[in-house]
């Protein structure tokens, strides 16, 4: 028999600052029915004092200091997932590792695939608790990214267009053991698809680069190549009746919604009406926080799955689908049952609370730190932060409960408890 699997415990983090991003195209002069179709409201902005360290360790820290000193010491592998690094060598784990006070008996190491980053993470954490090599040891799972590219320059602006107002930030942190209260993962039911393509990369630490037609062909090939990879694999799936709630790699809504209908066209011949009311029904719950952070690459996933989980009013067990998608380009369909546990425990999370917390900026300063100098870029020697660049965004409640960069003495980043 195998052994149950997934994920323990959850939570999202979408930083200290966000705007509203119908203000941005608005500012920007971009068409507004194309705006419509991102499915948009906010995108979370990193301050230049967060980065991919602070993200991962204020998503992490709710749910290490949930747990009893035992089980902190069952804590044997730390996963970051990111395509944001700040080191070529260094994982950001070695920082999880050190301002989380694991045990020092741990695996610490990097994911690197894109979006897809997140999800390789998990399944192999997943695979660590299913080999039984330590049994009832766990891993921390943490996707943390920023859209550093989108703090380039002012003067790059008109490179991005559209894709401007959905790139945002985050974190998704998940303890994945054999007591898996958030997500019983269905052990050996997956389906991948890959090849490789140039759509999106990043040949610069703060610069993105692709083409955004091929992206969304290769999203639609995965999307469809995944899900019958996984119909194949696991007797009697149906991509239609098999799955209570879906979630989907979130780049913005509206590519959820073109790859949906085009895996219903694909499967069923299903209509239009007929495919609107399944869109709305089994992934219309997983938006409702992508729509307010932008899309968190690696973690876009598990920020869907957050939302269906919150918001879909879980009151059975029921078998949600989940897809992501990596650009460059790897893809995966996997699955697993969520019931009114896993809402009951991520509800304590107050992710929906959180977010509300967060500062509203202004244009003008999303200007200003677009225009400045004070985000520390990757290779940074030395450097001090400046906390008082958004003064209305320094955290004035509670005393040492969040992280953020402090200095960087000799490439050597130093946080500081605020």
């Amino acid at each position: 028999m195998i052994r149950p699997v997934g994920i323990e415990a959850m939570n999202v983090l979408g930083g200290m600052a966000f705007l509203d991003v119908r203000e941005l195209c608005d500012h920007r002069g971009l068409d507004m029915p194309r705006f419509e179709n991102l499915l948009m409201q906010e995108k979370s902005v990193a301050l230049p004092y967060e980065d991919p360290v602070t993200f991962a360790v204020n998503a992490a820290k709710p749910l290490i200091d949930a747990m009893t000193p035992a089980e902190r010491a069952r804590i044997e592998m730390v996963i970051t997932c990111t395509e944001s690094g700040i080191d070529f060598g260094k994982s950001l784990s070695t920082y999880l590792h050190r301002y989380l006070e694991l045990p020092a008996n741990c695996r610490l190491f990097e994911i690197k695939q894109a979006c897809y980053s997140g999800a390789a993470g998990l399944q192999m954490a997943a695979n660590f608790v299913l080999s039984g090599t330590s049994p009832g040891g766990k891993a921390l799972v943490v996707t943390t990214d920023i859209s550093r590219f989108a703090l380039a320059d002012a003067n790059a602006v008109q490179e991005w267009a559209y894709s401007e107002p959905s790139s945002g930030a985050g974190a998704v942190a998940m303890v994945v053991s054999d007591t898996p209260h958030i997500l019983a993962l269905d052990a050996g039911a997956y389906g991948n698809h890959s090849f490789e393509v140039m759509d999106t990369c990043r040949p610069g630490p703060d610069t993105e680069a692709g083409d955004a037609d091929l992206s969304l062909m290769a999203y639609l090939d995965c999307a469809a190549g995944a899900v019958g990879d996984y119909l194949r694999r696991v007797e009697g799936a149906d991509f239609r009746e098999s799955f209570s709630q879906l979630c989907f790699h979130t780049p913005f809504g509206g590519m959820v919604k073109g790859a949906h209908r085009h895996l219903m066209r694909k499967l069923y011949k299903a209509k239009p009406d007929e495919i609107a009311a399944d869109f709305e029904e089994r992934l219309g719950p997983s938006l409702s926080y992508g729509k307010r952070v932008g899309n968190t690459a690696g973690g876009s996933v598990f920020v869907a799955l957050a939302g269906t989980i919150d918001t879909a009013g879980i009151t059975e067990p029921v078998r949600i689908g989940l897809f992501s998608y990596g650009s460059g380009c790897c893809s995966e369909f996997l699955s697993g049952v969520a019931g009114p546990e896993s809402a009951a425990r991520l509800g304590a999370m107050g992710i929906s609370e959180a977010l509300h917390k967060r500062y509203r900026l202004s244009i003008a300063d999303y200007e200003r730190l677009l225009a400045g100098d004070a985000v520390v870029r990757f290779g940074t020697k030395d450097a001090e932060l400046d906390h008082q660049i958004v003064p209305g965004a320094w955290p004035a409640d509670g005393a040492g409960t969040r992280l953020v960069l402090d200095k960087v003495v000799g490439y050597h980043r130093h946080y500081i408890w605020v």
